[in-house]
């Protein structure tokens, strides 16, 4: 029964009902069905899980999807590419620098330009895409933590990313939707000022991340209920297309900004950090956590790496213009082109197909982490315990809106 989904329908309310894996009949007498969701914190987003439980223990969990549509993917077969840009940002909201920075790439190789991008603009594209990184990560963790039941990281998170928030907002006039990375270009420079409050705030944050590691990933609490839980084996992982942190966390050294060496990455230094199993098995909840923590970290010494580049050899100039390149007209030839980015949950493609006579594109799809991702849910929590599922659920890292992109 768990290899195969076959919804069924009551016949009597075929038209109200809601499509479910698993009726009454299918049950025995010791299992129930429980519903999770789908308006609720700990679902992280509209998602609803249909969960059988025999007791405490978890017999099959069931995703369901499609309670926020975005349809972008609709949406990008009637809009030039320049104007998708803004759809872009409400995938993945949390990360839409991140999100821009692959789509703008895709875009700039079909039409052959992507060699043309200035240095500068390539450094600025990482310094925000790095932030973001940040301020993402900074959800994930500081909400996972409120899944477990510590409410104060919760706030030291959402403290710090105000910080970020506000420089991105002093970039580009948004806080979190930004249409800041263009095809070809930027919006604009960098506001006067911007490098060296990078620098303050990274100089800030390094101590305030020591502290994280204390008040969470070292807690008793955080490791007793996150050690050994939902423990991913990295041939699974391999299996069902897991990247991002999930993967790593499972012990492969894999990342896309090393493995491809977009942009001008190949020219930072920064390290992989791996689950270790140090307080369980390696791929558990807590090495996912642990492996986000190591990634701010390594966020931090991008962001001085791209500051120093900013402000020397690549220094601002009066005929510094960042949409130079910024074609007047975007019509690609005939081509099928998929590019991909590393974002904070995993790999984001976006798979392109260009007719040669449009501004249009005929087809984008997203690839989307978040999506894959959870796919692995219902492996992760057989036979677990029901109190486990909010702490595997919250360990995945999950975006509805890239979900139901």
């Amino acid at each position: 029964m768990a290899d195969t989904i076959q919804y069924q329908y009551d016949s009597d309310h075929l038209q109200n009902s809601e499509p479910t894996k698993y009726q009454a009949e299918d049950l025995t007498s010791e299992q129930m069905v429980i519903n999770i969701g789908p308006q609720h914190p700990s679902t992280h987003g509209v998602l609803r899980l249909e969960v059988v439980t025999e007791g405490e223990v978890i017999v099959d969990v069931v995703p369901h999807l499609g309670y926020l549509h975005r349809c972008f993917e609709k949406h990008t077969e009637s809009l030039p590419y320049n104007q998708i840009i803004p759809y872009v940002d409400r995938m993945d909201y949390l990360a839409a620098m991140n999100s821009e920075h692959a789509y703008a790439m895709g875009v700039e190789r079909m039409l052959g330009i992507q060699d043309q991008i200035p240095t500068r603009v390539e450094y600025i594209r990482v310094l925000v895409a790095e932030l973001n990184r940040l301020a993402s990560h900074f959800v994930a963790i500081g909400t996972y933590a409120m899944d477990i039941g510590a409410y104060t990281p919760f706030l030291w998170m959402m403290r710090d990313r105000e910080h970020i928030q506000r420089m991105l907002e002093w970039v580009c006039g948004s806080r979190m939707l930004y249409n800041y990375i263009w095809i070809g270009g930027l919006f604009y420079d960098l506001p006067v000022g911007f490098e060296e409050r990078c620098q303050e705030f990274v100089t800030y944050l390094r101590p305030k991340l020591s502290e994280l590691e204390q008040l969470v990933v070292d807690n008793k609490i955080f490791v007793e209920r996150t050690a050994n839980v939902g423990v991913l084996p990295l041939d699974l992982a391999i299996n069902y297309g897991i990247s991002g942190p999930m993967l790593r966390a499972s012990g492969l050294r894999y990342d896309l900004r090393r493995v491809d060496g977009y942009s001008v990455y190949p020219e930072l230094e920064f390290d992989i950090p791996i689950g270790e199993g140090k307080m369980g098995a390696v791929g558990d909840c807590w090495d996912r956590t642990y492996v986000r923590v190591l990634e701010c970290y390594e966020s931090l010494r991008i962001i001085e790496q791209c500051v120093v580049q900013l402000t020397g050899d690549h220094k601002r100039t009066r005929e510094f213009d960042p949409r130079a390149v910024v074609p007047k007209k975007i019509r690609p030839k005939q081509q099928d082109l998929y590019v991909r980015a590393e974002n904070p949950r995993g790999e984001l493609g976006f798979y392109f197909r260009a007719d040669g006579r449009s501004d249009i594109p005929f087809r984008c799809k997203a690839r989307s982490s978040c999506f894959v991702n959870l796919s692995i849910l219902a492996e992760l929590s057989r036979g677990g315990m029901i109190a486990d599922l909010v702490a595997i659920l919250g360990s995945i890292d999950i975006v509805l809106g890239e979900v139901d992109r």
